[in-house]
C-alpha cells in the first residue's frame, strides 16, 4: 500500500503524521519506507543528519539510471527506511515542467521496489503542485490531516478537487484513505466544534483517533527521534499507535 500524506495548507501536522505513522507501523512489523517529498526536509531530519544524506528525493526523480539503494537510508527504527528529501527539491518542478511523463515519474520508480514493502509513505510539500500530484499518481490512498481550527476546512475543497482530477485519469484506483483531526486541544469548546463539524462533513472516512497538542510531539524531531523512542508513554505516542492500527485496518 501507498499512502500520501497531503493537505496544501501548512502546520497542520502532516509531517508530524508522517514521521510517526511510519514508526508506529514499522514497531508492528511491517516493513515501511517513508519518502520525504518536502523540500524543508522535516521528516528526513527527525531520522539521519543532513550530513549523511548523499542523494536523495531529488535525485530519485532525476538519476533514473541510478539504483533505489543509492536513495534508501536506514532509521534508528528497525523495519523503517527513509529516501530524505534536501532543499535542491525546491528545483525540481522547474526540472520536470515541460517532461510528458512528469506526473508519473515517481509511480514509475516506486514500481521497481514497491514489493520490498509493506507500506511506504509519503510526505507532501504544502502545496498542490507538480510534486504533490506525482505522490497522488503514485498513491493507493490518501490521508489528509486537519487541523482543530478554525480555519480547518479552509483549502480542502481544492485538494479533494485535486484528488478528483488525479482519480479521473491518471490514477483511478486513488481512495481517500481518511481524514484525520490534529492538535486538537481538549481545552476549547472550538476544538470541539470544528471537530464535530469535520466529522459532519467526511462521515466514516473521519478518523476516531485524535491527534491532541503534545509538547512531547514537538520536541521529538529535534532529537532525531520518533515519539516513540523519545517519549513511548507520551499521548502522543498513544495515538499514533492507534491511529496505526486503524490505518493498517483499513488499507
Amino acid at each position: 500500500m501507498i499512502i500520501v500524506i497531503a493537505n496544501q495548507k501548512g502546520g497542520v501536522g502532516k509531517t508530524t503524521t508522517a514521521i510517526n505513522l511510519s514508526a508506529a507501523c514499522a514497531l508492528q512489523g511491517k516493513r515501511v519506507l517513508l519518502i520525504d517529498l518536502d523540500p524543508q526536509g522535516n521528516s528526513s531530519l527527525s531520522f539521519i543528519d543532513s550530513q549523511r544524506i548523499d542523494g536523495g528525493a531529488f535525485e530519485l526523480f532525476t538519476e533514473l539510471q541510478k539504483p533505489w539503494e543509492d536513495f534508501i537510508y536506514s532509521t534508528n527504527i528497525k523495519k523503517l527506511n527513509l529516501v530524505p528529501a534536501r532543499i535542491n527539491l525546491a528545483k525540481l518542478e522547474a526540472k520536470l515542467v515541460g517532461d510528458f511523463d512528469a506526473i508519473f515519474r515517481l509511480r514509475d520508480r516506486i514500481e521497481q521496489i514497491k514489493e520490498q514493502y509493506d507500506l511506504i509513505i509519503i510526505d507532501t510539500p504544502p502545496t498542490l503542485g507538480l510534486i504533490t500530484v506525482n505522490a497522488l499518481v503514485a498513491a493507493t490512498h490518501v490521508l489528509i490531516p486537519i487541523q482543530s481550527s478554525y480555519f480547518a476546512l479552509e483549502g480542502t475543497d481544492d485538494l479533494l478537487e485535486t484528488i478528483e482530477k488525479v482519480r479521473a485519469r491518471p490514477n483511478p484506483d486513488l481512495d481517500l484513505l481518511g481524514v484525520l483531526v490534529t492538535l486538537f486541544d481538549k481545552r476549547t469548546s472550538l476544538s470541539k466544534d470544528v471537530e464535530a463539524h469535520i466529522r459532519k462533513v467526511f462521515g466514516d472516512k473521519a478518523f476516531k483517533t485524535i491527534i491532541t497538542r503534545s509538547v512531547r510531539l514537538e520536541e521529538s524531531p529535534a532529537h532525531k527521534e520518533a515519539i516513540f523512542t523519545y517519549a513511548p508513554n507520551s499521548s502522543g505516542a498513544l495515538e499514533y499507535k492507534r491511529l496505526s492500527k486503524e490505518v493498517l485496518k483499513r488499507v
